[in-house]
């Protein structure tokens, strides 16, 4: 009996370990995530999980800064969402990643207001996985 209950023990640590692995393995992946934790989420912590060692990160912050301004202003959820995201390479270890945001804002489960964004991040191979190093708005 207990050689059982260690193995649903180990099964169920193996299946965990699985499912909350931080996943680096590609720069799409990479800028998915990153934004999901620093847009959706807000959580920094869980964002620099995704970042380089020094990222240069203060357009998207101004951007998420803009987001938590109009929501206490207008007492409304500005929610972010993303499109495809495509990939550049730029050298081996480096690429950039393009998606477009759409930022839209709601009061009342009632959609007020809607802007789409283009986006670059930067994105490197560092400490064995993909980081990502910048955002910025494309002009």
């Amino acid at each position: 009996m207990a050689l059982l209950c260690l193995g649903g023990v180990g099964v169920f640590v193996s299946i965990y370990d699985n499912a909350t692995k931080i996943d680096r393995s590609e720069p799409d992946v990479v800028t998915d995530s990153f934004l999901l934790a620093y847009l959706v989420n807000r959580d920094d912590k869980s964002a620099q999980l995704f970042t380089c060692k020094n990222p240069q990160l203060a357009e998207i912050g101004a951007l998420r800064d803009q987001i938590v301004a109009r929501e206490k202003q207008f007492n409304v959820k500005v929610s972010v969402s993303w499109g495809a995201l495509t990939r550049q390479a730029v050298t081996a270890k480096q690429e950039d990643v393009t998606t477009q945001l759409t930022i839209s804002g709601s009061a009342n489960g009632e959609l007020g207001s809607s802007r789409n964004e283009d986006w670059r991040f930067r994105v490197i191979e560092e400490g064995g996985g993909w980081r990502l190093c910048s955002g910025a708005k494309i002009a």
